[in-house]
């Protein structure tokens, strides 16, 4: 019987950059095929290694740069071409801006949406910006020693990473000393990762273990993290297992807007934006275009703990916020209440599935906010114009989806008064935005 064998890949050769996929790519055709190429940016003459190819497009490396963009620079981490978690290092930071604009702005044109003024874009500090994220952990045996960081570029193996400039710098700049903790401990094959947290005092980190933990890795935590300050939570087994471990009081906040008292209570494990600089100029600008009014009721959609809830609730005379998983709404609740906010309601919906029953559904309002994942919100926004609202403000963390849920808005009776872009996400292609929409 044959052998299946890999399909062997050429060798390297030149090609010059002809321009930038939506991912941040250079794009290249080679043989009559697209050849989409990391690191690589438009003008550019490369040398490129193909590591995928199918039958409609290849996907390659640079191998040397033949002649560069005046656009290119060092990339700041020396993990950069090993390392998925960042992909646009080797571009300025402001030609990455400038790119990510650019990329919204094409993607509406190609589908026939107006734009009425283009936001200047929110920008904050480009390093040590991440407060959240889930990092793999592996001890390699080969290697003998952990791991602790996020995946090789388009592999399933931990990147060996002793450094992460992007992440909050009680994490990122400490990587060896974590990886020798876990790394000493009985449990090291057992515990897969640790989800981290940070607010603007405290770091916490909640380490997932796959078995009990014995009495002497115990001490070893506690110890590590009486010396270290880091807030330290164990996740025997889904979410709810959390449960603290050093200290036994643990409250971490975030502020929405830097110039008010509001505090917002979070779990470790709750969804709260990464970047808390950019996040402050986010709610901020929403709120500047939803000019909210003492009489306004305002719908706020996928709201999670009340991010932009209880900033509208300070202007407002009515918030309702809807959210699909029933525990953050019960502490967007709870986090209302603490700041005397009584003007709040709060409903548990999935937003994919809509109730045409459902009291929120049924009533009118002034204003509207959006907070969608990824998917977006076709499911609301197609039944939108019944709430007769004349402002609605779109924060969006994927361009595909804004622009297909833009076009259904603008078929609803509003158009696209503003849209901006949000660098969320420095260092990386990911494009956030805001769409704002009148009637």
């Amino acid at each position: 019987m044959a052998r299946n064998r890999k399909r062997r890949l050429p060798e390297p050769f030149e090609v010059t950059i002809e321009g930038l996929s939506h991912e941040g790519r250079g794009i290249a055709h080679h043989n009559g095929k697209i050849v989409f190429v990391f690191a690589a940016l438009p003008g550019e003459r490369v040398r490129i290694q193909i590591n995928k190819s199918t039958k409609k497009f290849s996907e390659a490396s640079v191998v040397e740069v033949l002649e560069a963009s005046p656009q290119r620079i060092e990339p700041h981490c020396p993990h950069f071409s090993l390392c998925g978690g960042c992909s646009m290092q080797h571009v300025s930071s402001e030609y990455q801006l400038e790119l990510k604009q650019q990329a919204i702005l094409e993607m509406m044109t190609h589908a026939g949406i107006d734009i009425g003024e283009v936001i200047p874009p929110l920008t904050d500090a480009p390093w040590g910006y991440r407060r959240k994220a889930r990092l793999g952990v592996k001890y390699v045996h080969k290697k003998q020693r952990l791991l602790i960081g996020f995946r090789e570029r388009n592999k399933p193996y931990l990147a060996d990473m002793q450094t992460c400039p992007i992440m909050v710098d009680q994490v990122g700049q400490h990587l060896p000393e974590l990886m020798q903790l876990i790394g000493g401990l009985q449990a090291r094959e057992t515990i897969a990762q640790i989800e981290v947290a940070a607010d603007d005092d405290h770091c916490m980190l909640v380490l997932r273990h796959l078995q009990p933990l014995s009495a002497a890795d115990r001490q070893q935590l506690l110890a590590f993290a009486e010396a270290s300050g880091f807030w330290l939570q164990l996740q025997p087994h889904g979410p709810d297992s959390v449960q603290p471990l050093y200290p036994a009081e643990q409250v971490l906040r975030f502020r929405p807007l830097a110039d008010s008292d509001i505090a917002i209570r979070f779990h470790a494990t709750d969804f709260t934006q990464v970047n808390a600089g950019i996040n402050q100029q986010m709610v901020r600008q929403a709120l500047d275009h939803l000019d909210l009014q003492p009489q306004d009721k305002v719908l706020d959609l996928f709201c999670g703990l009340g991010n932009f809830t209880l900033p509208m609730a300070r202007l407002a005379a009515q918030v309702t916020g809807i959210e699909g998983d029933p525990a953050m709404v019960q502490r967007a609740r709870d986090n209302a209440l603490e700041f005397g906010l009584d003007n709040t309601e709060y409903f548990s919906a999935d937003l994919t599935r809509l109730d045409p029953a459902a009291a929120w559904m049924r009533q009118k309002y002034d204003k509207i906010l959006l907070d969608p994942p990824r998917s977006g919100a076709l499911d609301i926004v197609e039944h939108i114009r019944a709430f007769d609202a004349s402002t609605i403000v779109y924060v969006s963390c994927q361009p595909s989806s804004l622009v297909r849920d833009a076009a259904v808005l603008c078929s609803a009776g509003y158009r696209l008064s503003h849209l901006g872009l949000m660098d969320m996400f420095p260092q990386t292609a990911h494009v956030e935005s805001m769409a704002v929409f009148q009637r």
